[in-house]
Formats: C-alpha cells, sequence, structure tokens
C-alpha cells in the first residue's frame, strides 16, 4: 500500500506519514481541550468535541494526488498547489457540522469575516477557485475512503452549538487545534522537544516561600511596618468575584503583595496558571528576576518556572512553528500589546497560545498604561467573558488607577449592543491603609513647567546644569537615542555621563543597562550623569533620581515618572519638569503625534494652575475622550459590532495597541545564522532580537533569514541598540518603533 504523506522530507528528517501527523494532531488536540475545559463554566465538552472534528478532518485534502506528488518530491516546495483546507472543510460541512467547519477553514488562513463568507452562500468556508471546489466535490468520496483506510479515530454525533460567547469560543477552539498542528510540525522536523514537561504552580509552596523572604525585608521603621500591612492585607483579601483593584502608591511592595494575592487566589480557585501583564517590555526582565528570586522552589529552572515574553513572535510557516512565543510556564510575564493582541487576533499563529489562558489568574499591572482609551470596552469584554466562561480572575492595579468602568460614555456602548452593565469592581487595600500608604506621597514631588521649547542643545544644557543623577524621558525612541548620543559626544565620548534605556536595544542588553543603572543610583559619590529613556521606564521599574525632566505627554504618564524620582522622600523640594521639545530635521528630533490630545490637555492642567495628583486621572480620560468629540466612541462602537458579528478579520485589524506592524530583527551573527538554518529557539529569539516596523525592515533590505524574521545589518552597540546604525547613516524617521 502507498504510504500516504503529510510532510514532505527536510535534509536528514524523513518525511512524515499522513496517518502519523493526523493522529498526533488528534490526540494533541483533544488534550489541550480537555484542559481547558476542567476550567470552563457552560462547555460541557462541546469545545473538545467541536476541536477534535476540526482536528480529525483538517488535512483530508493533502491526499489528492497533486498534493501528494509535491509532498514525495526531492525538491522541496513551500506551496501544495491545489488548497488541501477545501476537502475537510466540505467532509465536516457534509456531516453538518458548522462550527468545526469554520475552524477547519481557519487553521491556515485565521478566522474571517462571517459577513465576507456569507455571501458566499452554500460555499461558506469554501475555496473560491470553481476549479479547486469542483475537483474536491468530485474526489472526496474517495478521499475520505483513503483517510478512513489510515486514520481509525473518529468523531460521532450531532454538533452541538455553544450557547455563550461563541466569538471567544471559536478562538479558543481554533487555538486548540493550531497548537497541536503547529507543535506536531515543529516535532516531526525535530525543532521542538517530543517530552516538553511544564512544572507545576505549586501555589501553596511558592506562597510559604514567598512569606518567609518578605517576612526578612524592612527595617522595623513604620513605612515598613507600612508595606508588611499591604503585604497581608492583600495576600489575605477575601474575594470571591472575578475582579479586584489594588490603587497603591510607589513604595508599597505592590509586587510582592499582589503576587501574594494571586497565589492565594490560585490556591482558592485550583487554577493552573499565573499571568503578569505588564505595560512596558524594558520593565519585565526586573519583574521576572524579582519573581525568580522570590518563587522558584530548589531544584528548578527558572526560566521553565517563570517565562519571560518582551515582544510576540508569531511564526505561521512550517520552518518557523518551534520559534513562537508560547504560553508554557506557570507563570507568565509579558507585555500588555502582546497579552491583549493576542485576545484580539484571528491568526492561528498567535491565537495557538490562547488555550493556556482558562484558568488562570491575572494581573495587569500598571492598568492605566496597557491600552488606549479606544480598545478599553473591548478587553473588557473579553475579560469578563474569560472570567464569567472560562474560569479566569483579573487583578488591576496601578498607582493611578483609572475607573475606566465608572465612565459612562465608554459603559454605555454596551447597553448598545445589548450587553448587560458593569459591576464595581472591589479594592485589596482599604481606605484607611491606602491613605497611610499615601502620606508619604505628600511633598515628595513637586510639578514644575518650563514654557520655553527646547531644541537638542539648549535641552541638554538646560538638562545638565540641574544636580543629579537626572532622569529624562522622551517620547519616541528615535529622540531618546539621539539625545544619549549628543550628550555623550558633548562629554569626548565619557559613558559615565549617559545612560539610555528604550526599545531600540535587545532585552539581554536592557537586563545589563537597568542592573549597572541600579547600581549607579546606590553610589552616592556618582551622581552627575543623566539617563535618557522612553515611556518604557516609567512603571515598574525601581529607579529613584534626585530630579525628572518629562516631555510633554499624558497626565498618567507624568504621574508614572513621578515613581522613578525621590521614591523613599530623602531629598526636599524634588521636581519633576514637563517640557516641550522642538522638532528639528537637522538633528533629526521628531514628534510623535498619537499624543497631540493628551499633551494639550495637561498643559491646560499647568496652564491653570490645577495641582497635578492621581485623582485626576479618570477626569483626564474623560477629557481625552471629549477633544475626540464621537470619534472614539464611534470606534468603540464599530469594534464592538464586528466582534458581535464574528467579523474576527476587522477585529483583529482595529484592535492595535501600539499603532506599528513590526517584526523581529535579530542582532546576533550567531542566533540569526541559527535560525536560518533551521535551529536556535524562541526564548534566545526574545532575548537577542529588537522590534521593527515591517516596510522599514524592507525598504532598509534587512535580509529576511526565515518568513518574517529578520537579521540586522548595521551598526548595533549596546549603549543606544539598532540606533547606532540609523543616526550613522543619519536616517531620523520616527518609523522603526512608536514608543
Amino acid at each position: 500500500m502507498m504510504e500516504y504523506l503529510a510532510h514532505s522530507k527536510k535534509e536528514e528528517i524523513p518525511a512524515q506519514s499522513y496517518s502519523s501527523h493526523v493522529k498526533g494532531v488528534f490526540d494533541k488536540t483533544i488534550k489541550f481541550a480537555e484542559e481547558v475545559e476542567k476550567y470552563a463554566k457552560n462547555t460541557d465538552g462541546q469545545l473538545r468535541d467541536i476541536a477534535a472534528r476540526a482536528a480529525i478532518s483538517h488535512d483530508i485534502g493533502k491526499l489528492l494526488s497533486a498534493n501528494q506528488e509535491v509532498l514525495r518530491s526531492e525538491k522541496s516546495s513551500p506551496h501544495l498547489p491545489i488548497n488541501h483546507v477545501d476537502a475537510g472543510v466540505a467532509k465536516i460541512k457534509k456531516d453538518n457540522a458548522p462550527l468545526a467547519s469554520i475552524i477547519a477553514y481557519s487553521h491556515h488562513r485565521g478566522l474571517p469575516n462571517y459577513y465576507d463568507e456569507a455571501i458566499k452562500g452554500e460555499h461558506i468556508f469554501r475555496d473560491e477557485c470553481e476549479k479547486t471546489l469542483n475537483l474536491v466535490d468530485n474526489q472526496l468520496d474517495e478521499l475520505c475512503e483513503i483517510h478512513n483506510s489510515l486514520v481509525s479515530e473518529t468523531v460521532t454525533g450531532d454538533e452541538i452549538c455553544y450557547a455563550e460567547n461563541r466569538q471567544v469560543f471559536l478562538r479558543m477552539a481554533l487555538s486548540c487545534l493550531a497548537d497541536a498542528d503547529h507543535s506536531d510540525t515543529a516535532m516531526n522536523y525535530r525543532q521542538y522537544p517530543e517530552n516538553d514537561s511544564m512544572p507545576l504552580l505549586r501555589a501553596e509552596e511558592r506562597l510559604k516561600q514567598l512569606d518567609d523572604r518578605v517576612s526578612k525585608l524592612g527595617n522595623g521603621d513604620e513605612r515598613s511596618l507600612l508595606r508588611a500591612k499591604m503585604y497581608q492585607s492583600c495576600r489575605d483579601s477575601k474575594q470571591t468575584g472575578a475582579f479586584s483593584s489594588c490603587d497603591s502608591p510607589v513604595g508599597s511592595g505592590k509586587t510582592t503583595a499582589v503576587m501574594a494575592h494571586l497565589l492565594k487566589q490560585a490556591i482558592e480557585r485550583r487554577a493552573r496558571r499565573i499571568f503578569v501583564v505588564l505595560p512596558f517590555t524594558s520593565i519585565i526582565t526586573q519583574s521576572v528576576n524579582t519573581y525568580r528570586d522570590y518563587l522558584v522552589l530548589p531544584g528548578e529552572d527558572p526560566e521553565k518556572v517563570v517565562a519571560e515574553l518582551h515582544h510576540r513572535v508569531d511564526c505561521n510557516e512550517y520552518d518557523t512553528y518551534y520559534l513562537t512565543s508560547l504560553w508554557r510556564a506557570p507563570i507568565i510575564v509579558t507585555t500588555a500589546v502582546a497579552f491583549f493582541e493576542t485576545l484580539a487576533s484571528n491568526r492561528p499563529s498567535t491565537l495557538r497560545r490562547l488555550h493556556e489562558l482558562p484558568g488562570s489568574v491575572i494581573f495587569v499591572d500598571e492598568s492605566h498604561a496597557a491600552l488606549p482609551v479606544k480598545l478599553l470596552p473591548t478587553a473588557w469584554l473579553w475579560m469578563n467573558v474569560l472570567a464569567d466562561e472560562w474560569g479566569c480572575y483579573w487583578v488591576l492595579a496601578s498607582g493611578s488607577l483609572v475607573r475606566f468602568w465608572k465612565i459612562p460614555e465608554i459603559m454605555e456602548t454596551y447597553s448598545e449592543i445589548g450587553l448587560k452593565g458593569i459591576a464595581e469592581v472591589p479594592k485589596l487595600v482599604d481606605e484607611e491603609l491606602r491613605n497611610s500608604l499615601m502620606s508619604y506621597e505628600k511633598d515628595r514631588i513637586y510639578y514644575r513647567f518650563e514654557p520655553e521649547i527646547k531644541n537638542l542643545e539648549s535641552l541638554v544644557e538646560w538638562v545638565t546644569k540641574f544636580s543629579g543623577p537626572r532622569l529624562l524621558i522622551v517620547n519616541t525612541v528615535n529622540n531618546a537615542a539621539i539625545i544619549a548620543d549628543h550628550i555623550l559626544k558633548c562629554n569626548d565620548g565619557d559613558r559615565n555621563k549617559v545612560e539610555h534605556l528604550s526599545t531600540a536595544i535587545t532585552s539581554e542588553d536592557r537586563s545589563k543597562t537597568i542592573e549597572r543603572i541600579r547600581k549607579r543610583l546606590k553610589n552616592k559619590e556618582d551622581q552627575d550623569w543623566t539617563l535618557v529613556a522612553t515611556s518604557c521606564v516609567e512603571a515598574g521599574v525601581d529607579f529613584s533620581f534626585r530630579v525628572a525632566f518629562r516631555e510633554l505627554s499624558s497626565l498618567l504618564s507624568l504621574l508614572q515618572t513621578a515613581g522613578r524620582v525621590n521614591r523613599h522622600g530623602l531629598h526636599k523640594n524634588a521636581e519633576i519638569w514637563s517640557f516641550r521639545l522642538l522638532s528639528d530635521k537637522k538633528t533629526g528630533i521628531n514628534e510623535n503625534p498619537g499624543l497631540r490630545d493628551s499633551q494639550t490637555i495637561l498643559r491646560s492642567y499647568f496652564d491653570k494652575g490645577i495641582k497635578i495628583e492621581p485623582s485626576l486621572s479618570t477626569m483626564s480620560m474623560k477629557e481625552e475622550l471629549n477633544i475626540n468629540g464621537n470619534a472614539i466612541l464611534n470606534f468603540i462602537k464599530e469594534i464592538q459590532m464586528d466582534e458581535m458579528s464574528l467579523n474576527f478579520e476587522y477585529v483583529a485589524e482595529k484592535f492595535v495597541v501600539i499603532d506599528n506592524d513590526t517584526v523581529p530583527v535579530v542582532v546576533d551573527k550567531k542566533l540569526a545564522d541559527e535560525i536560518r538554518n533551521g535551529y536556535g529557539n524562541w526564548q534566545e529569539l526574545q532575548k537577542k532580537s529588537v522590534s521593527i516596523r515591517k516596510y522599514k525592515a524592507k525598504e532598509m533590505a534587512l535580509e529576511e533569514i526565515k518568513p518574517g524574521i529578520y537579521k540586522w545589518n548595521r551598526k548595533y552597540d549596546d549603549f543606544i541598540g539598532y540606533m547606532a546604525g540609523v543616526i550613522e547613516e543619519k536616517k531620523f524617521e520616527n518609523d522603526f518603533l512608536s514608543v
């Protein structure tokens, strides 16, 4: 009997048989779905049934003779001549399983817009080429006979349609199939381990260890005692609902206190995973190091216990499946961009990690900075669905918490599409303790505004006259690098005078820079220097500078920057200055046009003499809505209607946290060579790459070493990263990355 193939031979790796691949995908899909359904409240086996139906038939079209001829060929071909997905969809539709047919149809192309499919009538979810349709329909019975002779696994019974939120359900089902398909393929090509064991959460043991470590912190002063109360309050807070909030000031020990709460909740809810969602990629390493230090148990591999995901890498090609960043660890630390754009995605390469989320406790730190206001209601919808139907628990935290669920203009969009209203979110810390903690904020920082617009030279001259160490934050990666480079040249290349931190440098180099900055801040003899950075240092970084300068941005950014100045109240009259920066083609200084509205609002507060404080946070968001008139509200209504109408492509296109289509660019030559040859791993890719706009990578003729992954071919250094090459070529566009 002729052997039918699913994947062709690759160098020394033999071809994979059809039966082996289909059985592997089927088994993994069932495993993933059954793990999810332990935490799902209303699926009653439907997720397993629908995902498994799609899995068993997803590759039937590979049995077509023209496709088999290519798969058996010694010459590798990136594409099969006939769409192999269509036959599986036709078979599933014939079995009257509409949801499973959507999943099979989407396992390569992604979830479609239902509206676009519906106009195809009886050919919904089928190939648009009439020739392919006729070929598949004529040979479908024969293909099914071959399939049945090769694969004994079946799914019987009628498909039962899911009665709750079908949008998240379909994403979850595709996640199970896509991860099974991609994992089995990567294992076949020996790019992914056969037995990738993941440590258990072991929440009780980790909480006990955390308690012990925290009990040894502090020096017995009043502030240390308050931090201990904060820890105990969060740890033992009785929360039975799906949401809670933590609005605590700088220096209150929020990182460990909320983690204690998450572990306690994980014990009580029997959760399988903890997520920590941070606003900026630059602060991930600091948080990861803290969690690994406090939570990793003796004998464990820290990287397997606490996963560190700096930027989203989603690979949708056979050769690069193994490089996709996954959520396979008991504790995941990732960015708001990667996390929420996963929830919004329609692509299998991105959605393949979604099935790891149900049954998790999730900490959205600095939640005010996680998402732009226009995306909050849709994200809030998903968060509620994940809580109500998929067993998730959420903690929203910030030193300047925006209670967006209290803004009527935003929440009214729910009632217009027939959704229930939003309840209040309980607090982990009572008002008395919070007020005691806030007492240390009094007179810690004075907010100043410099009315004179600064150019590159006058800014540096002005800033460096102040006593240091100094923090200077600007609105673009481009500007931070140019200013840092200018300070360096003004001091004859003396690196002791300036540090630089932004996403222009790799996470590996950012980690080293952050550690060096920490040591310098502790050295009382080392005062005359400036850190030039982007907004990436505003939140979650344990820095304390003598003075700060913040290019005019938003109220929330300014409040967060204040958390990096005089954190322990050691200085009197500590200041943070807001200023405006002059765009100049000659020097390369530019502006971030996306901040104009928030700049206008903050400038008005200074002009009116309004005291800058956290209580303005929610009001500033309301004012941003008012400035934009109906534009934001109309956008909110549009994306929510697309979501309710199953228009998955439109939702994914609109739900963009940072407006940039970026790609990973590897700056390490050795890793680039390994990836080119089919090796390396996603952890190393996270450490040794930067994100650059896709069109800019093509414009600069960067080598595409694998589909969607590029190699940096210009100067890179650990000071200003890839901007060293940009500055060298005098290309001062704000087109590489927006923050």
